[in-house]
């Protein structure tokens, strides 16, 4: 077989290279991407992955979350507990638990086509979701299921803005015409 030009030539040493830094660029390229900051600011380099969330409090393997009874013999008839890990770094699981615990501010928006859209069919046919089905004005066929559902996402999205429009049918609906 043929040998490749680079295995044949003279292997040379390139003093130009830094090999400190080239051998800590390789450490980071391999080390994994960690997003959450406070398990990346809890993370030792020098560990494990699976020892570094033991310390932390978390499992890297779903097994071995709880500890599991076995059994030593079949003649003695004891279990042996397996020891639970000691969670050097509990602050993490903390400080996710206190994270996950804020309040979350859907900042969802329908587009004004739909908003209009879904207004026609609430004006012009209130909760008849058949009939919504029906109209000319429904282009993409949605079906009775569909419009419900975009109606109870207007609902949800911009309640506010549902419950004044709602409120300024009934007082239309309750004013005599002129």
């Amino acid at each position: 077989m043929v040998k490749t030009k680079q295995s044949s030539r003279r292997k040379k040493f390139d003093y130009n290279k830094d090999r400190k830094k080239m051998k800590t660029q390789l450490r980071k390229k391999h080390r994994p991407r960690i997003d959450d900051s406070h398990i990346r600011n809890a993370w030792s380099d020098y560990k494990s992955s699976s020892m570094n969330l033991q310390d932390m409090g978390l499992a890297c393997d779903p097994k071995h979350i709880l500890p599991i009874t076995t059994k030593q013999s079949f003649s003695k008839g004891k279990g042996k507990k397996a020891t639970a890990p000691v969670v050097i770094k509990p602050y993490v699981v903390r400080q996710m638990e206190a994270e996950a615990n804020l309040p979350y501010d859907d900042d969802k928006t329908l587009s004004n086509d739909l908003i209009s859209y879904v207004q026609h069919m609430v004006r012009e046919h209130g909760e008849d979701y058949k009939a919504m089905a029906r109209d000319e004005q429904n282009y993409y066929q949605d079906t009775p299921n569909q419009i419900r559902r975009k109606v109870n996402e207007y609902k949800r999205c911009h309640a506010a803005h549902f419950a004044a429009f709602m409120r300024s049918l009934r007082t239309a609906k309750q004013a005599p015409p002129s």
